[in-house]
């Protein structure tokens, strides 16, 4: 675990009793100095009093800690839910000994729920007791839901002729969509980085990745990507090759983390990489790439190993873009199984199928309209999902 291990930050978790089935349930990040913080939210307009409190506090572009929890959403939970938020921020930045607007929050879990900040105010003294370089990876344990594996990832970069490192950790598997999933996702680097810049990279690389990944088309009310760098690889001022090294560095790290999320979507047994090609515009691309991907019906026949091309032609027939119907290709990985939009016949689809029962395979989509591109990463719709579901709460 020592690869995760990042200049100048510290972390804590704990079993706070949040969590109704116990576990570990409360982390703490905190960095020995000041750092540029960035922070991208959920685009929904039912927004958690984590996500409200933490978009007044990273306008600054400053920040040295972050606390989340897991087991509760802390989401229209009204007044109490903003003041359980902010007393969470308030009690570890006195036990820190920064100041409040320092503090970061995020939660994840049930929705609808009080928010028990005696446990929070109880655990928090010892949580900063407790603050140990080699617990980086341990936070993404105290974040999981229905996760079914920790989420964390490396990149390692210079900048200034000195070495830093990016590392990220995330939680998700289910309610994801874009603008993001239900997800939370924390990034720390000790490269130094101005807030206004460190904040264009996040944007520009959540953009490419978790903007691009649905599993079930749901949007969570509590989504965070936060970024804190804190400076200590003592690299100068980014030149604009370092800043763009850090950028794609960054945006590796998101891409990597926002694959793990589809792959361990609840329930999936297979990851999908949709494309469409040949759009008439930029938005036509993603237009027709969301509203495939999360289509009910194309996502069981992915389950199902079934090439129903039928379903992809319908999906893309009501998702408002610009199209022909003549116009239309589609492949599996490398079976053409569609053309000028019709089928190609029984045997490129059994080659199809077969492809399709691997863990991972493509579906390329040809508009023949224009020049624009864009993808989706999504996962098959299983018995499972509705199971997981179904019964969450109770």
């Amino acid at each position: 675990m020592g690869d995760y291990f990042v200049r100048g930050f510290k972390a804590s978790v704990l079993a706070a009793g949040i969590k109704k089935r116990g576990g570990l349930d409360l982390a703490l990040i905190f960095s020995e100095r000041e750092a540029s913080a960035a922070g991208v939210f959920t685009g929904n307009k039912v927004k958690a009093a984590p996500v409200l409190v933490s978009q007044e506090n990273i306008k600054k572009g400053r920040g040295r800690a972050i606390v989340a929890n897991s087991g509760n959403a802390n989401a229209c939970t009204g007044e109490a839910g903003l003041q359980s938020a902010r007393f969470t921020v308030e009690r570890a930045a006195k036990e820190l000994g920064i100041g409040p607007g320092e503090v970061l929050v995020a939660s994840t879990g049930v929705i609808g729920a009080p928010l028990n900040t005696d446990v929070i105010g109880k655990a928090l003294p010892e949580l900063v007791k407790g603050l140990s370089a080699d617990a980086i990876p341990r936070v993404v344990e105290a974040i999981m839901t229905t996760d079914s594996f920790p989420k964390l990832s490396l990149f390692e970069g210079k900048a200034g002729g000195k070495s830093y490192k990016v590392v990220g950790m995330a939680k998700g598997a289910g309610m994801i969509m874009p603008d993001m999933a239900t997800m939370l996702c924390f990034i720390l680097t000790d490269i130094a980085v101005d807030p206004t810049r460190l904040n264009e990279a996040l944007v520009w690389g959540v953009e490419r990745t978790f903007n691009r990944i649905s599993v079930d088309g749901d949007m969570s009310t509590n989504d965070t990507v936060f970024v804190l760098a804190n400076g200590a690889a003592g690299n100068g001022s980014l030149s604009p090759e370092d800043f763009q090294g850090f950028r794609a560095g960054l945006a590796t790290v998101m891409d990597e983390l926002s694959t793990m999320i589809v792959r361990d979507g609840e329930g999936a047994t297979k990851l999908i990489r949709l494309a469409i090609k040949g759009a008439a515009t930029p938005a036509d691309a993603l237009a027709a790439a969301r509203t495939v991907a999360n289509s009910a019906l194309v996502k069981t026949a992915f389950y199902g190993s079934d090439p129903n091309w039928g379903r992809i032609m319908a999906a893309l027939g009501r998702s408002g873009i610009q199209m022909r119907e003549e116009g239309v290709t589609i492949w599996v990985d490398d079976v053409k199984i569609v053309e000028e939009g019709m089928g190609r016949g029984a045997e490129p689809e059994a080659k199809a199928a077969a492809k399709m029962k691997g863990k991972e395979f493509s579906v390329t989509v040809d508009l023949h309209e224009g020049k624009f591109e864009d993808h989706i990463t999504t996962c098959d719709l299983t018995h499972e999902y509705v199971s997981i579901n179904a019964d969450y709460r109770t």
